[in-house]
C-alpha cells in the first residue's frame, strides 16, 4: 500500500483534492452540499451585481462566478472540517491534532504524561493560562490530571490552570468542540507574562522522563488542512 503524500508536498490543487477525497469517504453529501452551495452564492451574486453599470451580462456572471466560488469553499471547509474530526474521534491523540487547529499565540505540548493503559495529557498555554487536556478513561485521567495540575503549580503558581476532558461522556468536552472550548476560557495570561511561564515550564520539562507515545494509529495534524482550505 502506497503512502500518503504529506500535504506540505503537494501544490495546492492537489491540496484540495486530497482534502476533498478524504472528507468524502466520511461525508457522502459533499459534493451535494459544494453544488447546491454554489447555486445558492451565484443566484445571489447575480442578483446583487445587476444593478451595476456596464454591459449587461459581464458584472452579473462575473458575482455569480465569484460569490457562487466563496460560498461554495466556505461550505466545503466546514464540512471537511467536521469530517476530520469524525474521522479522527475515538483514536489516540486526536486531542492533541485538533488542538495543532489553535493559531498564533498559542503553544501545544503534546503528550507531555502519558500511561501504561495510554492515558495521556496535552498542555496548551495561551491567552487562558495553562489548558491540561486528558484522553482516555475518564476515571483514570482525573489522577493523572490532579497530578500534573500539582507539578505546574510548584513551578508557576501564579497562573491560572484549567482542566479539560475531551470525550463524550458527561463532563467531557467533545472533540468537534475542543478548540472552541479552550479558546473561550478567558484571558488570565497577556503576552510578557506568557514568555515568562514558558521559561518556567523548560525546568518542568527537563526534569521529566522520556514519555512513551501512545501505541496505535495517532492522527495527524490539521494545520495543513487548515491551510489547504484558507489558500495558505
Amino acid at each position: 500500500m502506497s503512502t500518503p503524500t504529506p500535504p506540505e508536498q503537494l501544490n495546492r490543487r492537489q491540496q484540495l483534492v486530497q482534502t476533498y477525497r478524504m472528507a468524502k469517504k466520511t461525508d457522502r453529501l459533499l459534493t451535494a452540499w459544494m453544488l447546491g452551495a454554489f447555486i445558492v452564492g451565484a443566484v445571489i451574486g447575480f442578483a446583487l451585481f445587476s444593478f451595476l453599470p456596464g454591459p449587461l451580462w459581464l458584472f452579473p456572471v462575473l458575482g455569480a462566478l465569484l460569490i457562487g466560488l466563496l460560498l461554495m469553499m466556505i461550505v466545503f471547509g466546514r464540512r471537511a472540517q467536521n469530517a476530520a474530526y469524525h474521522q479522527m474521534d475515538g483514536q489516540r491523540g486526536a486531542a492533541a491534532a485538533a488542538l495543532s487547529m489553535l493559531r498564533r499565540g498559542w503553544k501545544v505540548d503534546s503528550a507531555i504524561a502519558v500511561t501504561k493503559q495510554q492515558d495521556v495529557v496535552h498542555r496548551v498555554i495561551g491567552p487562558p493560562g495553562i489548558v491540561l487536556v486528558a484522553e482516555g478513561s475518564p476515571n483514570r485521567v482525573k489522577g493523572l490530571l490532579a497530578t500534573e495540575r500539582r507539578k505546574h503549580e510548584r513551578v508557576v503558581a501564579d497562573t491560572p490552570i484549567h482542566e479539560v476532558v475531551c470525550g463524550n461522556g458527561e463532563g467531557e468536552v467533545p472533540l468537534p468542540k475542543l478548540v472552541k472550548h479552550v479558546t473561550k476560557l478567558g484571558k488570565g495570561l497577556k503576552g510578557p507574562q506568557m514568555t515568562d511561564v514558558l521559561f518556567r515550564l523548560k525546568a518542568l520539562d527537563a526534569n521529566r522522563s522520556a514519555v512513551p507515545l501512545p501505541k496505535g494509529p495517532v492522527p495527524t495534524s490539521m494545520k495543513g488542512q487548515r491551510g489547504n482550505l484558507r489558500g495558505r
